[in-house]
């Protein structure tokens, strides 16, 4: 009798163990398969011509320079990698960044790098249907004071052909528009 409660216990078991694997097999899968969301940022996939604007002061005009971005979906279509060459401030520019849909999180999170210093910004958020637009905040170090600033990134999709990305300083609770980027699909 002890034995036949042991096996059963173990079958019992074992099949409680296959379920849960299979279950957790399955949620691997659907966190790993690219969707819906994967297929919009590859829309975004090109070369890019871009008008950039920067605003050291608030209250003074813009800076305004040219670059250009190259956009491509690697690893199976799961991340976009984004390569930008350009000049700022008379100095050649490079930046990267990847941009990815977190299919666990429900979330777009980015990176971004580039040659102007040694940080990697990281950033979080959503994209919103009706107003076309990837919202996305996260936090950067101020080099010339070494505390966070909170940053706001949105980029506005107005056609296969533009889209607009801002940013943002979030300082003392007032978004301060730093840059705009106007981003034109070349031909």
């Amino acid at each position: 009798m002890k034995k036949l409660l042991i096996t059963a216990l173990a079958i019992f078991g074992l099949n409680s163990m296959l379920a849960q694997t299979q279950e957790e097999m399955m949620a691997w899968q659907a966190y790993m398969t690219p969707g819906d969301a994967h297929q919009w940022l590859a829309t975004l996939d090109g070369n890019w011509d871009a008008e950039v604007k920067m605003w050291m002061d608030p209250a003074a005009p813009p800076t305004i320079s040219k670059a250009t971005t190259t956009n491509k979906m690697i690893m199976g279509g799961r991340y976009q990698q984004s390569i930008h060459k350009g000049d700022m401030g008379g100095m050649p520019f490079e930046g990267q960044s990847i941009t990815a849909f977190d299919n666990a999180k429900k979330k777009y999170i980015a990176t971004w790098i580039d040659n102007m210093g040694t940080g990697v910004l990281i950033l979080e958020g959503d994209y919103n249907k009706e107003t076309k637009q990837l919202i996305m905040t996260g936090t950067m170090v101020d080099p010339m004071t070494g505390k966070d600033i909170q940053v706001k990134e949105v980029m506005t999709y107005l056609s296969k052909d533009k889209h607009k990305f801002e940013m943002f300083m979030i300082q003392e609770g007032q978004e301060l528009k730093t840059m705009e980027i106007v981003y034109t699909r070349k031909k």
